[in-house]
């Protein structure tokens, strides 16, 4: 899969006895937090929520917003990080900037660093567009890309050292320079996500995105997880 990575910074302890103490709480007659030594165990509290909020379609996703996680998203191309920014309903980014990350253009053209280290090119093999047709992508093809990718990191450094600002100069670089960012969003936003972005139609890249953002939701969440991948993992449903 490429050098993508996805990373956990930060996530809430016991997310699913979290989600359940606020289930919970919408119809005990009691204060949830004097309760706290009656909670059910994290395994358990994952499949209550699974029977009394998601199973049967009952859509009741309040309770799921609670918890909380962090990842560390790494070398995927511009346009993926483009096309993840748009979804901000509960998910919140920062973005590294290639204002102030420049450096690395420049390594390219001085032969510190690999062009593929800093610039993403799809695999060789087969395609298919939007409209369904298919299409090869060669090795010459991609050696012939791989070259002007190394010729614009040139020009790049040219206009550097002629004195441009990095905002100006950064107009000449291919338009997928991998590109680093930190995500965080709650459960109901995470599969949100997922819903949107695993699908078979979405970009390539996307999809494998989703593919590691739910390895970790399945150490995380593993009850909910387990529910989402039977349920609504790739199915195109409407997202809640």
């Amino acid at each position: 899969m490429d050098k993508f990575r996805v990373e956990v910074l930060r996530s809430t302890p016991n997310p699913q006895q979290t989600i359940w103490s606020a289930m919970h709480q919408d119809y005990c007659e009691e204060f949830v937090w004097e309760q706290q030594s009656n909670f059910p165990d994290e395994q358990k509290a994952g499949e209550l929520i699974v029977k009394h909020l998601l199973a049967g379609g009952r859509g009741h996703y309040g309770p799921l917003e609670h918890p909380q996680i962090v990842f560390n998203v790494g070398y995927f191309p511009h346009s993926m990080m483009q096309q993840i920014r748009t979804h901000r309903v509960g998910v919140s980014f920062d973005v590294q900037s290639f204002r102030y990350t420049g450096q690395r253009i420049i390594d390219v053209a001085e032969g510190k660093r690999d062009v593929e280290e800093v610039f993403y090119l799809r695999p060789v093999g087969k395609y298919d567009n939007r409209q369904g047709k298919k299409y090869f992508y060669s090795e010459e093809q991609r050696n012939a890309d791989k070259e002007w990718c190394l010729a614009a990191c040139d020009r790049y450094r040219q206009r550097i050292e002629e004195g441009l600002a990095e905002e100006h100069a950064r107009s000449l670089i291919p338009f997928d320079a991998r590109q680093h960012f930190v995500m965080s969003c709650n459960v109901r936003s995470l599969m949100h996500l997922l819903d949107l972005r695993w699908k078979k139609d979405a970009q390539l890249e996307a999809q494998q995105l989703c593919e590691l953002l739910f390895v970790h939701f399945e150490t995380w969440c593993p009850e909910i997880a387990a529910w989402y991948h039977k349920n609504r993992a790739q199915k195109a449903r409407l997202s809640p």
